[in-house]
């Protein structure tokens, strides 16, 4: 019997993007501040800068080297992290809006400062 084909979406969309300043608002982690530095569309993670830090310990490779310890920041869901404004000190949603010329941007809702 074959597995069940599940209906994956066309297009993924996030509300974060590489280099945005974010807040994480749940988990282990609730409070801290950090830039994104990678985001991962397709499984609707987001990896922050000083937010999830693991650690992997890798065995040596050949005679005479030693083994290390690893720490990296693991993705977390965008869910959880809220966009942050540095002026205000505050997160807030994100919403959209169109500039003058016609661009459409993204904004904070709480603040109306334009991220784009």
């Amino acid at each position: 019997m074959a597995p069940k084909k599940t209906a994956a979406p066309t297009r993924y969309k996030m509300h974060v993007k590489k280099g945005d300043t974010v807040q994480v608002i749940s988990g282990k982690d609730k409070g801290k501040v950090g830039e994104v530095l990678e985001t991962l569309p397709k499984l609707s993670k987001v990896v922050v800068q000083g937010v999830n830090i693991r650690t992997k310990h890798v065995k040596p490779q050949q005679d005479g080297e030693s083994g290390r310890i690893d720490t990296f920041e693991a993705p977390i869901h965008s869910s959880n992290v809220m966009l942050y404004s540095e002026k205000q000190k505050t997160a807030s949603r994100v919403g959209y809006t169109f500039t003058e010329d016609g661009r459409k941007v993204r904004m904070l809702k709480k603040t109306g400062e334009i991220i784009d």
